[in-house]
C-alpha cells in the first residue's frame, strides 16, 4: 500500500494498490460508513466491473464515455439524480471512471449544496496519474474546455493499477501523453524527492508497454509525488501549478478545433509537447539537441500523428483559453532539461510561428 497524503486546504489520502477489484469495493463502502451516496461509473467500466463493483443499481449514474460527455447537461443529470435520492449536504458522490467521470463528478458533488463528499476512484492511466489528484473539475462549453470549473478536492483517492489491464491501447497510451510531461517538468515540480523520470521511461519503455504492474505501480507513484509537490504549493493555480499545464494550451485548441471527436488528450498533449519544444527552441531558451533528445522520448511511445491545422486558426482558440487575457497566452515552455518555465507570448507571434 502507498499512502499519499495531499497537504492541501482540505488535506486527503491517495491510496495506490494492486488489489482484487472486490477489495477494493469493500474498501470504496468501508470508508463511505453511514453516508448515502451515489456513484457516476463509466459505462465501459460498469460492463467490465459491475459485478466486482456491486453498487446497488438504484445508486448507480452511468455515463457515457467520451469528452464529449463532459458538459452541462450531463452535469445537471447527476445533480437531479443525487436530489432524487436525498442526499444531502452530509453525503457522498463516488466517481468510478476515467478523466471525464471524475471532472464531471467532482464539478457536481462541488456545486451540490455548495459542495458534499467526493471519492475519486480513476480507471484508466490518464486519471491515475493526472486528473484524479489536485482537485481541478470542470466541464466543456461550446467555447472551449474546461472554460466552467471549480478547485475542489476529493475525500479520497483509490487507484488500483488492475483496472489498467482491460484498458485499451489507444486509452492506455493517452495516459501515457501525461506521464511524458512529468518528465519534462520534474525539476520545476519542486518535489524533495528526485526520481529522474526521463531515464525511468527510457529504461523500462518495454515493461510499461507489457503494463508491468511494479512497473505501472511505480511510474503512477512518481506522477501522482510530482503532482502533490506542485499542488500542495499552489493549489488554486496562481503561480506554479500553471507549470502542470506543459503541452495542453495547443493541446486544447487542437481538441476543440476538432469537436474533442478526433484524438485523445494525450495525443493532443504530446503533440501540443512538441509545438512547446519547437517554439523555445525558436526563443533561445533551449538548444536544438534537447529538442531532438525530446522528440525521440516521445516517438517512443508511438502516438497517433496529429494533421496540422491553421496555425492562425488555432491561436484564434487559444484567445479564450484560461490563461489568456486576449492578445497574450501564457505559455509553459521547456528551459532546461527536465524545467519549464512562463512566458507570455502575443496571439500575432502564435500566428505567425
Amino acid at each position: 500500500m502507498i499512502e499519499i497524503p495531499v497537504k492541501t486546504a482540505s488535506e486527503y489520502s491517495v491510496f495506490i494498490e494492486n488489489q482484487p477489484i472486490n477489495d477494493l469495493f469493500q474498501k470504496i463502502i468501508s470508508f463511505v460508513g453511514n453516508k448515502k451516496y451515489i456513484v457516476v461509473i463509466s459505462e465501459k467500466v460498469e460492463k467490465l466491473y459491475g459485478k466486482l463493483l456491486p453498487f446497488d443499481k438504484s445508486v448507480k449514474f452511468i455515463l457515457k464515455d467520451g469528452e464529449k460527455e463532459k458538459n452541462f447537461s450531463n452535469c445537471i443529470k447527476i445533480l437531479e439524480f443525487a436530489m432524487k435520492n436525498k442526499l444531502t449536504r452530509f453525503d457522498a458522490i463516488i466517481s468510478v471512471g476515467g478523466g471525464v467521470a471524475g471532472d464531471l463528478a467532482g464539478f457536481a458533488s462541488s456545486i451540490y449544496m455548495r459542495g458534499i463528499d467526493f471519492i475519486q476512484v480513476p480507471t484508466t492511466l490518464l486519471a491515475c496519474v493526472d486528473s484524479s489528484a489536485g482537485g481541478k473539475t470542470a466541464v466543456n462549453t461550446k467555447f472551449g474546455k474546461n472554460l466552467a470549473g471549480t478547485f475542489y478536492q476529493p475525500r479520497v483517492v483509490f487507484i488500483n493499477p488492475k483496472f489498467l489491464k482491460t484498458l485499451d491501447d489507444r486509452q492506455y497510451k493517452t495516459g501515457l501523453g501525461e506521464v511524458v510531461k512529468y518528465a519534462f517538468i520534474e525539476k520545476s515540480c519542486q518535489c524533495n524527492e528526485e526520481f529522474n523520470l526521463i531515464n525511468f521511461l527510457s529504461e523500462n519503455t518495454d515493461k510499461i508497454f507489457e503494463r508491468d504492474e511494479k512497473i505501472l505501480k511505480r511510474l503512477i507513484e512518481i506522477c501522482i509525488r510530482l503532482k502533490v509537490s506542485v499542488v500542495e504549493k499552489d493549489e488554486k493555480e496562481n503561480g506554479l501549478r500553471r507549470i502542470l499545464n506543459f503541452g495542453h494550451t495547443y493541446a486544447h485548441a487542437v481538441e476543440k478545433i476538432t469537436n474533442y471527436k478526433k484524438y485523445t488528450h494525450g495525443e493532443t498533449v504530446a503533440e501540443g509537447i512538441k509545438f512547446a519544444f519547437e517554439l523555445a527552441l525558436q526563443k533561445n531558451l533551449i538548444d536544438k539537441n534537447y529538442k531532438y533528445f525530446a522528440f525521440d522520448l516521445i516517438k517512443k511511445f508511438n502516438f497517433r500523428e496529429i494533421e496540422k491545422y491553421d496555425t492562425a486558426k488555432l491561436a484564434q482558440i487559444m484567445r479564450l483559453d484560461k490563461k489568456s487575457d486576449g492578445k497574450k497566452i501564457k505559455f509553459i515552455l521547456p528551459s532546461d532539461y527536465s524545467r519549464a518555465e512562463e512566458l507570455e507570448i502575443g496571439i500575432d507571434e502564435i500566428t505567425a510561428f
